[in-house]
């Protein structure tokens, strides 16, 4: 009873403070609205007034009627006489329930005071809300859902636009100013940019037939194609990759041998900035904590896929056993490009963070990419090299020791130079990081020992995050990871364009095609239920360890990096050319294959295969920061982005609705 008297006194107070009718008594008989004797007036506010605590507010003429009533509801029986008290312009502004606040339904019977359920009905009042608000949104048409989701939140500073802007572009068909502004700035700079490297190089460089020229259009098409890509939620990379693919043979551009020498450069640098972003990837805690469960699942099943690609290529393809290790070293690649989107989706969302599933899938994902390209590298070396037999047995020991021993030599001068206090450290450590693994990659090549290369890029990453950190620098977001991210925002398209543009489908056999396809399906279902038999122990349940398995055959970024490279280090029209070409395809058919079937996977079945935690928990060793991975710069929470667009449409909706109620109330 006391909790009923505290809300009907609460419920008064706030009807008094926003001049709305005051709840009436749950009794049937009509309550009568006496003057007090004195001819003190009803106050609207306890705001004290001038002449002490006695005088409060101002003075309410409505009620200066003797013979006043009240109309507190439409479906009230009380008669309208006297001056009426007008409801406020805010009565309706939502779909909240007075009544619900108050303790009472709508037909004006009480609730019984049960608290819980005010709650409940608040609560299914503001999920209600939300859900009519989505059915709004959805009955809209696809054209305008579409612009809404390709619309993205500006960052910062409010956009500043001109007056007319809203008028000329309205939301949410046309971008913002801020947004408009930046493509045209982009747009001229790349103008500017190709106006001055026509002026140097000259006809390499014009247009329609120059190399650079189309190479350029190549980048910026499959840049864009990958955006669109990205709006269906899989990763840029296959819209990338499928733009180089139809380009290509559409004739739009004509990337042929005579790029070979141009489009093996454009790789290494990828390679490079591709190995010390995966350096700057192994989060040294989460190898520590999780040390024998990544090697096990990590080495295990790559060598498993990596064998059983070696073989069947050998007795399916015709491949030499040189090219068929070189195969299997590439295709049993993890590509954390792919995987990385659907696990922060899945994370923001709770499911798999209490065992740190994200974490260790990421950990995976890096050791594989580390040992394929250290086993690429060297099997290369010994393959395209001139030396002894003697030189090529020990030139795999050599290059282990070597690209390990530069990579912790070059880390730890990036540790002592700069000093830690220099103005200018950020960006002599990102150049010094830069050019320490162009040094290894391309210099190794040079000496012949290509497989020192990419282990030393990854070693001097990985070792000068190590010491960043015990510097001050977080493991999860860190200015060089930012500048690198940069740099993969850059070359990225023109990786994945090359690699399309590799392919030419007037001219693969439909046999190879065929035998590729089963060998990557064979190798990947052994690989699924190795993963699920090497996890028994590590502490993941039987769903846990087929979600770890489908996560970690996707298949992108080490393929596209490595699988031309062999084609352009043989002659045109020789055997082992032929051989090249078998790999490169089986390279692009294992991202084509791949890297939707696992981003599909693990978004429908993370749900259903994770245990969703019941608190929203931050787990340790992942990203904090405001950057959500430093292995694909294209990560969007589409669901987050989407919730915020349809409070901002809310927002509109809303204040429309009050602002038409409110000229109602004036007319």
């Amino acid at each position: 009873m006391l909790l009923l008297l505290l809300l009907h006194y609460t419920q008064s107070c706030v009807d008094m403070s926003v001049d709305q009718d005051l709840p009436v008594s749950s009794s049937p008989s009509p309550v009568s609205h006496a003057e007090p004797q004195n001819h003190v007036y009803r106050k609207v506010s306890i705001v004290e007034g001038p002449h002490g605590p006695h005088d409060r507010g101002y003075d309410n003429l409505a009620f200066e009627s003797p013979a006043r009533s009240r109309k507190v509801s439409a479906n009230s029986d009380h008669a309208e006489m006297g001056p009426v008290r007008k409801k406020s312009i805010l009565h309706k502004a939502g779909d909240f329930e007075y009544g619900s606040i108050s303790g009472r339904s709508e037909n004006g019977k009480h609730i019984n005071g049960d608290l819980k359920y005010i709650k409940s009905q608040d609560t299914e009042s503001m999920h209600s809300k939300t859900r009519s608000l989505e059915a709004e949104l959805d009955d809209r048409s696809w054209w305008y859902t579409f612009c809404l989701k390709c619309r993205a939140a500006d960052e910062g500073l409010p956009s500043w636009q001109p007056p007319m802007w809203p008028k000329v572009c309205p939301y949410p068909f046309c971008p913002t100013y801020r947004q408009f502004t930046r493509v045209i700035a982009i747009a001229l700079i790349g103008i500017l940019s190709w106006c001055i490297l026509y002026s140097i190089v000259g006809d390499t460089a014009a247009p329609p037939n120059g190399k650079l020229f189309q190479l350029i259009v190549l980048s910026i098409c499959a840049h864009f194609g990958g955006w669109l890509v990205t709006l269906t939620t899989l990763p840029a990379l296959i819209g990338m990759l499928f733009t180089g693919i139809v380009f290509q043979n559409l004739q739009i551009v004509n990337i042929d041998h005579s790029f070979s020498e141009i489009t093996k450069e454009l790789r290494n640098v990828a390679l490079v900035i591709l190995l010390i972003r995966a350096g700057l990837d192994l989060d040294p805690h989460a190898l520590r904590r999780l040390k024998y469960t990544v090697m096990k699942l990590g080495i295990v099943p790559w060598t498993v896929e990596a064998v059983i690609i070696a073989v069947l290529s050998v007795f399916l393809l015709g491949l030499p056993w040189d090219y068929a290790i070189l195969l299997g070293a590439i295709a049993a690649a993890v590509s954390p490009a792919v995987v990385v989107p659907c696990l922060f989706r899945l994370r923001t969302r709770g499911y798999g963070v209490a065992k740190g599933i994200p974490t260790l899938i990421i950990a995976i994902a890096g050791i594989d990419d580390a040992i394929s390209v250290a086993i690429f590298g060297i099997v290369k070396s010994i393959m395209f090299s001139n030396s002894s037999i003697t030189s090529l047995i020990i030139q795999g020991p050599v290059s282990i020791v070597g690209g390990i021993g530069y990579g912790v030599l070059w880390g730890t001068i990036c540790h002592y130079v700069p000093e830690r206090n220099d103005p200018f450290m950020v960006p002599i450590r990102i150049l010094l990081l830069l050019v320490g693994g162009m040094l290894a990659v391309f210099g190794s090549e040079l000496i012949g020992y290509g497989g020192a290369g990419p282990l030393g890029c990854v070693t001097a990453a990985f070792v000068c995050l190590v010491v960043w950190t015990r510097q001050g620098w977080e493991i999860e977001d860190n200015p060089a990871a930012t500048a690198f991210q940069i740099f993969w925002m850059i070359f990225e398209p023109i990786l994945f364009g090359i690699t399309g543009a590799s392919v030419k489908l007037n001219e693969l056999d439909g046999n190879v095609v065929s035998w590729c396809v089963g060998i990557l399906v064979t190798a990947a279902v052994i690989r699924i239920f190795t993963t699920v038999l090497v996890g028994i122990g590590c502490k993941l349940n039987l769903k846990e360890k087929f979600f770890v398995a489908f996560s970690i055959m996707a298949k992108a970024t080490v393929q596209a990096a490595l699988g031309p490279v062999a084609l352009g280090m043989v002659a045109i029209g020789t055997e082992e050319y032929g051989h090249a070409e078998k790999v490169l395809t089986t390279c692009v058919l294992a991202i084509i294959l791949t890297a939707p079937t696992a981003a599909i996977l693990m978004t429908l079945l993370g749900p259903r295969l994770l245990t969703k935690s019941k608190l929203p928990l931050i787990p340790e060793e992942w990203r904090r920061s405001h950057r959500p991975s430093i292995r694909d710069i294209s990560i969007i929470d589409e669901e987050e982005e989407r919730d915020m667009n349809i409070e901002e449409s809310c927002d509109t909706v809303t204040t429309t609705k009050i602002s038409s109620d409110s000229n109602k109330t004036d007319m």
